[in-house]
């Protein structure tokens, strides 16, 4: 029986990941859900404001299951779970299946191995606060399945390979030394794809949070140097603390600013390094994804193949 998907955010980076995957089963029909969908050539696309809760409402009665991956300002992510769970109790039962992507962030400052039983942090970024948010709302949903990604790679990610090859290429990071031991948390959107829908299939997962990242994550440093041979942007830099300095204190803010305008007159400026990047590469805990790996029978997508694939394109 093929099932209705509602992906909300289906135009970010994952949710088009998410869009491709579900279109591409014999099992499920995604409903492609954002505000330029009907721009995005997304198969289902459905021009929808997700913090709406009537219009919500309405495309819940619709379909079989929720993907809520909406990304974006800390604001959009916490009234967009708002309006979700006002739509849904409206809804009434049965429960849809829900899965909620939530992060990494909300455990703040934790150190060490860090479990789903670990509290939410009480010194979270105002992201990391959205997020929190965010599951206090829908995660005590009967249907709800609680995703909490570590940094997210492959397949073009924005964040953690563009704008790291960029940073590589450019020898603006390399070895980091100190400032480069903490743990990644990569995990590949291939696998946060496999764990997603097969939550969806699987009604005794629900009510519980799952970290998702890779099995022996590298640190940052080794993150780097081996990304970096695969691009070829060798010799790698060794990046001093003085170095790194410059980078965050000086650079970071006059190229936010140049980013920004840039963005209006459609022109790419260097990625900025911002302090809160170099204190995760630093200080980053390690995610213990047990629970996700035996529950949805994940296999990693090794490291070194998924940077040669990255790197080719």
């Amino acid at each position: 029986m093929t099932i209705r998907v509602l992906v909300l955010g289906a135009t970010g980076f994952l949710g088009r990941r998410l869009v491709g995957a579900l279109a591409a089963s014999d099992w499920a029909q995604p409903l492609a859900a954002s505000r330029g969908a009907g721009r995005a050539g997304l198969p289902g696309a459905l021009a929808l404001d997700a913090t709406d809760a009537a219009a919500l409402g309405t495309a819940l009665q619709q379909v079989d299951a929720v993907i809520n991956a909406v990304a974006g300002q800390p604001a959009t992510i916490a009234a967009s779970a708002q309006a979700l769970r006002s739509a849904l109790d409206r809804r009434g039962q049965p429960a849809l299946p829900l899965v909620h992507f939530s992060s990494m962030a909300v455990y703040g400052s934790a150190a060490g191995t860090i479990d789903e039983s670990c509290p939410f942090g009480s010194d979270t970024s105002p992201y990391g606060q959205a997020k929190v948010a965010a599951e206090q709302r829908l995660g005590d949903y009967a249907g709800c399945v609680t995703l909490r990604p570590g940094c997210i790679y492959g397949g073009g990610s924005p964040q953690w390979s563009t704008r790291i090859a960029q940073l590589l290429r450019a020898h603006r990071i390399g070895d980091l030394g100190a400032a480069g031991d903490g743990c990644s948390n990569l995990v590949h959107v291939d696998d946060v794809v496999q764990a997603t829908l097969a939550a969806l299939r699987l009604p005794a997962a629900a009510g519980q949070a799952y970290n998702l990242a890779m099995a022996q994550a590298p640190s940052w440093n080794e993150y780097f140097i081996a990304y970096a041979r695969a691009l070829r942007a060798t010799p790698v830099q060794r990046i001093g603390a003085r170095r790194l300095a410059l980078e965050t204190r000086l650079l970071a803010p006059a190229l936010k600013i140049a980013e920004i305008a840039g963005r209006r007159i459609g022109l790419r400026t260097p990625p900025p390094v911002p302090p809160s990047l170099a204190r995760l590469w630093q200080d980053s805990p390690r995610l213990d994804s047990t629970r996700a790996q035996r529950t949805f029978a994940l296999r990693w997508t090794p490291l070194q193949a998924a940077l040669d694939r990255e790197a080719s394109t």
